[in-house]
Order: C-alpha cells, then structure tokens, then sequence
C-alpha cells in the first residue's frame, strides 16, 4: 500500500476530491490516504491555506493529489499552485490532451503532451515599480532548468513511442531568453537522431494548433507559454475538465485539475471530477498500479459512450454523484467478466 497525501482544495475541491477517492477505492487502488482541507475556510479558521500539517505530510509521502485551490487576491501567497512547484521544486509539469472518440468535438485524434518548464521564465514573480509611469517585469531563463524540461520531453518521447518533439519559443524578439532555451534544445536535439525535432514560434505555434493540430506530438517551452499553450490543446478535446496534470521534480510530484475551483457551481453537485480523475490515472501509473488505472480509463470511455450520465459542461444533466456511481458500475462489471 502506498500512503500519499490528499488536498481537498476549496470551491468544487473538496467536491471532486471526494468522488475521485470513492473511485480510487472501487477500482481497488492500493492505496492509503492522509487527507487535509485546504484553502479559503481554513485560512479564515486559522490563517494558513495550506495548513503546516499537510506540507509535512507532502514531506514525508513525496506524492500529493491535489484539487483545485483558489489564489487568494490581496492577501496569503501570491498563487498556491506556484508556491507548491517552487517549494517543492517541481520543474516538470506534464499535460496530456487526448480526445476521447465518444465525446463530440471539434478535432479528433488529438494526442498533444506538453511538457512545460514550471519553475522560471515571468513566473518568478518579480517585478518593480520603476517611476509612476513604468512596470517591469523580470523573464529569467537558465541553463539548468532549460536542460532539464527539454531533455525530460525527449526522454518521455522514447519512453512512450513518440516520434516528434517542437519547441515552442520566441527567439525571434527575445534573442537572449528565448534564444537560450532554444539554443539548448537544439544541442539536446542531437543526442536523440531517431526523434523528429522542430521548433516554431509561440504565436505561429497558436495558429497551427487550430488549424492542423494533429501535427503535434510532444512539445516544450519555456512556463508562460506552457501556461498558455496547454489551456489551448484542453480546448481540442473538450475543455480543461478533461485534462489531467502532474507536477514533477526530483523527489515529489504532484497530481492536479488545472482548472479553476468554480464557486459558482461549488455545492450544486454538478462538477465534472474527470480531470483530476486523470489525474488520479497519471499517478497510479508513475507508482506501478497500472491495471488499476487502465480499468478506470476504460470505465470512464463506457461512460462518456453512453452519454446518459455526463455533467452539465459535457453536455448531460447528471450530477457529480450520479456521474461517478455510473464508472463505479462499469468498474464493477468488467471486474466480473475477469
């Protein structure tokens, strides 16, 4: 059994985080959890949004399932999510989109990985007033953090059976940042001849995604970007209720919905917990419980065939409750044709 640690988030959080344990279980995942509330009411009750507790239970298990947890504005940490990355140094954030068949939308046969470097780049944080007319923000790229998100994307192409890598960039205007990172990823490029390498610009690359995106395969880019990018290839498939993500460093990840934590439709029980259920999916792979995440996929395509029991985003009329009891059914069945 592995123990890993739980955050319920705030707004939907706690919603979905609920559900996706109750399918964890039925799917038999060999699993123990050390649960916590986070964010804005436990903030109110003791002022922390994450409570010290929980980020000692991180330190210890060095996995954490994380839902969705408001940015506080004007007040706590300028975004828990980043803070999380930074504290914990996990450079690597992983986003794959990947239609599903029986879901209807715009493109089909999408399979885009975005591996988005999560440490550097604007996201840093720093900026200064230089008079009362004038901003500036600082973009800061490194070698380190460069080679390891870039050589990351191509170990992942080989490991999985990808034929083709881009970079995305905009060494065009940004010869220094940018250039860098580009620069790197071409030295990086050679050590792998049998993967197909290319690189486009950031604003080209939006362009091409819409209008021919199933050539992509695997990409890589600098944080902003990545941020960017991987909200574009969610809105391929269907939204970012049905993209998963993990967060990676050298000793911990974390797994998380990238969406929001939608207070507006927190307490109705109608969220759609499939993101962070893929999420879920993500991490029982990386700890060796394979079976039980491909159990759980194929439960949740019967689900989406059927149709008769989506949320309200995926176009039905089931509640959250409903939504999950149906793959906890098709979980139950294919565990007794075996």
């Amino acid at each position: 059994m592995q123990t890993i640690t739980v955050f319920r988030g705030d707004g939907i959080g706690p919603e979905i985080t609920d559900a996706i344990l109750e399918i964890l279980d039925a799917a038999g995942a060999q699993l123990n959890y050390e649960i916590f509330d986070v964010g804005e009411a436990v903030y109110q009750k003791n002022g922390e949004f994450i409570p010290q507790n929980g980020l000692d239970s991180f330190d210890k298990t060095k996995v954490l399932l994380k839902s969705p947890i408001t940015t506080p504005i004007g007040k706590g940490f300028r975004s828990l999510n980043v803070t999380l990355r930074n504290k914990y140094d996990l450079w690597a954030n992983i986003r794959p989109a990947k239609s599903n068949p029986c879901l209807d939308t715009l493109f089909k046969d999408i399979n885009i990985v975005t591996f988005r470097e999560n440490t550097e780049d604007l996201y840093v944080g720093k900026e200064e007033v230089i008079d009362d007319n004038t901003v500036i923000a600082y973009k800061i790229i490194t070698k380190k953090a460069s080679k390891r998100i870039i050589k990351a994307a191509f170990e992942y192409a080989i490991t999985h059976n990808r034929k083709k890598v881009t970079c995305v960039h905009k060494a065009n205007i940004l010869k220094k940042t940018d250039g860098l990172f580009l620069s790197i990823f071409e030295e990086i490029a050679k050590d792998y001849p049998q993967i197909e390498a290319n690189a486009l610009i950031v604003d080209n690359t939006c362009m091409q995604l819409v209008m021919h995106p199933q050539q992509f395969d695997v990409m890589v880019m600098p944080n902003l970007y990545g941020d960017i990018i991987s909200d574009l290839t969610s809105g391929l498939i269907g939204g970012l209720g049905l993209l998963p993500s993990c967060n990676k460093g050298d000793t911990h990840a974390m797994y998380e919905a990238v969406h929001g934590s939608a207070p507006d439709i927190a307490g109705k029980g109608i969220a759609n917990p499939t993101a962070l259920l893929l999420s879920s999916c993500m991490m029982l792979e990386d700890l060796g419980q394979q079976k039980t995440a491909i159990a759980i996929r194929k439960a949740v395509d019967k689900v989406f065939a059927d149709k008769t029991c989506l949320t309200p985003d995926l176009g039905g009329n089931a509640s959250t409750k409903r939504f999950v009891q149906s793959i906890i059914d098709h979980l139950k069945k294919d565990e007794g044709k075996n």
